[in-house]
């Protein structure tokens, strides 16, 4: 295993590829008129209903924030309006299919097996683990980004879909722009994601503050009432429900942080899930966020936000875990379960026995045998080990950090960890 140490992180060095790709994005005007972003977004789709318009007070902030944003570049200017046109294009499909087959609605989300816990805390590995059963339904990235296919749109000559296809480019870009991405959170098609990425067609989440530096968005999203988009998200889980083969898995395997700070809607929302929580030492998972987009700033920002990243990051964990820890006791112990890292790192079989066993789902053969295919091909470290240094990085001393989040370690399983 190779390890990997980003000594460029407050002050990148580009090289030829990401130059270019960044002298290209200075060459394009880019508008985050949201009216505009709709309009073409219509257009290119030849639809115009968007459904409920309490959407748009949303997308008009996040638009005026970017836009005001004078320290993104031209290229992260353009990445970013470039996702709120697919959202809005989402939404569109969205509205549209629905109203084609309304039975939708009717569709049962029965039993989710739901991972809950911090960023960077092993439940993305964990997600993965579960949906290489290949009795439950999970979503592959590819999807993820375009739940609903464009009408009319054919599989390419090879039979590839072209959302799929559309996902691989992106991730080619990104391996040439952001190579260290992969050691880190890699996203190829067929990675599994979180379903809170269903809300974005509905500009809402907190996924907007893991683009760019979103502090107005931030405290719009914590003052929202979060029900109606948990709502919206598990009707997109419905569509994607419809659209698959009748002879496909309909139990869900699904996981988000961002269900560490709304628990109360997340239980009402699938009343009948098996909720995993996941605990990981705070100091651990801050470091790898702060290194993970700091790094990405690189190909979006004129100057990379370490003191504003450690800042806002710190604060946004702890407001993750003081909601959890007001909120946990709400879901029932016959049907939750709490799962140290360490545990899980030092036998992930033994955990996913241990859930299946909260679950209801019996461990076969055939599943240990899938999920052993997936941890063989998918080992720690396999596109590098990162090196973090928290103090050399961002200036932040891990012990007197982790003296802040002392109610956590109070309150649940967490074991401290090693850090520079």
């Amino acid at each position: 295993m190779s390890e990997l140490r980003i000594t460029d992180l407050a002050n990148p060095e580009f090289n030829a590829v990401q130059q270019a790709a960044l002298n290209y994005g200075e060459t394009v005007d880019v508008s985050f008129d949201p009216e505009e972003i709709l309009a073409e977004a219509s257009a290119a789709l030849g639809l115009e209903d968007f459904g409920a318009e309490d959407f748009r007070p949303r997308l008009e902030l996040i638009c005026a924030e970017w836009d005001a944003d004078a320290g993104l570049t031209g290229l992260g200017r353009l990445s970013l309006r470039n996702r709120l046109l697919g959202y809005a294009r989402n939404r569109l499909l969205i509205e549209d299919i629905l109203k084609r087959h309304p039975e939708i609605h009717n569709i049962d989300i029965r039993q989710p097996v739901v991972v809950v816990g911090l960023p960077r805390s092993g439940t993305t590995h964990l997600l993965n683990l579960l949906a290489a059963d290949s009795r439950l339904r999970a979503m592959p990235l590819w999807e993820s980004y375009e739940p609903v296919p464009t009408p009319g749109e054919k599989p390419l000559a090879d039979g590839t879909d072209p959302r799929y296809q559309r996902c691989a480019d992106a991730w080619a870009m990104m391996q040439q722009t952001v190579p260290h991405l992969a050691a880190m959170h890699p996203m190829d098609p067929d990675h599994i994601n979180e379903e809170i990425e269903l809300m974005l067609p509905n500009f809402a989440s907190y996924n907007f503050e893991w683009f760019t530096h979103s502090p107005r968005y931030r405290d719009h999203y914590l003052a929202m009432e979060q029900l109606p988009h948990y709502q919206y998200m598990k009707t997109v889980l419905k569509i994607m429900q419809f659209l698959q083969p009748a002879d496909a898995p309909t139990r869900w395997v699904l996981k988000s942080p961002m269900h560490l700070e709304n628990l109360p809607e997340l239980k009402t929302v699938f009343p009948d899930a098996t909720f995993v929580v996941t605990h990981r030492d705070p100091v651990a998972v801050i470091q790898s966020t702060l290194t993970m987009l700091a790094y990405g700033q690189r190909m979006n920002r004129r100057n990379i936000l370490i003191d504003e990243l450690a800042e806002y990051w710190c604060d946004r964990i702890e407001h993750l875990l003081r909601r959890c820890s007001e909120t946990r006791h709400l879901l029932p112990a016959s049907n939750s379960i709490d799962v140290p890292f360490h545990t899980f790192m030092a036998d992930d079989m033994g955990t996913v026995s241990t859930i299946y066993q909260k679950a209801g789902l019996e461990l076969t053969g055939k599943a240990r045998g899938e999920m052993q295919d997936f941890i063989d091909s998918h080992p720690r470290g396999k596109h590098g080990k990162l090196i973090y240094n928290l103090q050399g990085d961002f200036g932040i001393d891990p012990e007197a950090l982790r003296e802040r989040f002392q109610f956590y370690f109070d309150a649940f399983p967490a074991k401290a960890e090693r850090h520079t």
